[in-house]
């Protein structure tokens, strides 16, 4: 096995993007990616494309084949990859295997998602497809119905507030203020939080991350060959994913995701790490509570302290573990697909030093963590800076 490093990103603004179809999404950020790279188009020899439901929010399928064509790489495999939320998480590790194993040495790994050109009734239909059909969407609940329980447990389990769960929103708009990519750049307040509209109690609209629109993509190469290409390539140290039961209600615990626990030891064992040694971290927080059940579930706390750590400031922007730089899914955006990709894009932005006023001094170590559906599936990566 080799070790695999990205070597160029790049990302799209995120948001209502009514000036934008799918196919200028993935060349805002591909060609990003390709240009950061330095790289020719003829050396690439695969590219892996992440997208949830393109086909139920506009109708087209074979996406990865489209990407292909909006960066004028033809003539080589491209694969799409769904796995609900987790697409551009899964897509990644695909890259990262792929390269890693020697069958290829320079991959695109692609996310994307237009979410916005349907209601939102056929949004939530859409996303809730990242679920159980037959048990569970046909039967009346929705995602944030299920992560509202998941937050009523953990509430009931271990004294979390609700103004916990808010000041996880107020720390993320917080760091989306300062990322020209994000969708949101407006600060909230606890108040403004708890007063917004309760979507399912106890999470109101200002705990959900939005619909959203974007893309984002990474290219890798071989450790051996990144500095033909980039002077700063960054190293994944580790790449692990998990998975647990599809339906909530067979799962063993409902205050975290068993999936993130299995995944994030396997990492840390893979990159020879602790979680202590991380200090930026991506966190899937498609609503406040899975912010915090992800911060246990990496081992960055024990169960039950991570809504008082994140209320106290503990990981802001500049502490010694800063979580979400790029606003997460809650600030910066949600468009599913692009989601996984995303979070590699700011970590190296963060490990390069190319974070402008977001910047974390000193960034040395990375993680991402992606999540498909209420956590049957979760993907986490470990980055560094190349010695």
């Amino acid at each position: 096995m080799r070790d695999v490093a990205i070597i160029g990103v790049g990302l799209s603004k995120f948001g209502e993007r009514w000036d934008s179809g799918i196919k200028e999404l993935m060349a805002e950020a591909g060609l990003m990616a390709l240009e950061d790279a330095n790289i020719s188009s003829n050396e690439i020899e695969m590219i892996f494309g992440g997208t949830m439901a393109s086909g139920r929010f506009m109708g087209q399928e074979h996406v990865a084949a489209l990407m292909s064509d909006q960066l004028g790489l033809n003539n080589i495999p491209a694969v799409r990859i769904e796995n609900a939320c987790a697409s551009g998480g899964s897509a990644l590790r695909l890259g990262y295997i792929a390269v890693s194993s020697g069958i290829h040495d320079i991959v695109v790994v692609g996310g994307v998602e237009k979410m916005t050109d349907v209601t939102a009734s056929e949004a939530t239909t859409a996303l809730g497809g990242a679920g159980d059909q037959e048990w569970e969407l046909f039967q009346g609940i929705t995602f944030p119905g299920l992560y509202a329980m998941m937050a009523k447990r953990h509430m009931y389990e271990y004294g979390t507030t609700e103004e916990m769960l808010a000041s996880v929103a107020v720390k993320n708009h917080a760091n989306a203020v300062k990322n020209k990519y994000a969708q949101f750049h407006k600060n909230l307040t606890i108040e403004e939080v708890m007063k917004s509209k309760v979507v399912s109690d106890p999470l109101k609209l200002l705990d959900c991350s939005p619909i959203s629109d974007g893309a984002a993509a990474v290219v890798l190469a071989p450790l051996e060959r990144a500095r033909k290409y980039n002077d700063t390539p960054i190293k994944i140290l580790a790449s692990s994913q998990a998975r647990d039961t599809l339906r909530l209600a067979e799962r063993d615990t409902l205050t975290g995701i068993k999936a993130t626990s299995i995944a994030a030891e396997k990492a840390y064992r893979q990159a020879k790490i602790t979680p202590k040694d991380v200090s930026i971290a991506e966190v899937h927080d498609c609503f406040t509570i899975a912010e915090i059940m992800a911060m246990e579930d990496l081992g960055f706390y024990k169960k039950g302290k991570a809504g008082k750590a994140i209320m106290d400031g503990e990981t802001a922007l500049g502490s010694k573990l800063s979580v979400n730089t790029s606003g997460g899914l809650k600030g910066c955006g949600h468009p599913v697909g692009a989601t996984g990709v995303k979070q590699a894009v700011e970590v190296v932005w963060q490990l390069r030093g190319e974070a402008g006023d977001r910047q974390v001094n000193g960034a040395n170590i990375g993680l991402t963590h992606n999540v498909g559906g209420s956590g049957a599936t979760s993907v986490v990566h470990v980055y560094k800076r190349a010695d």
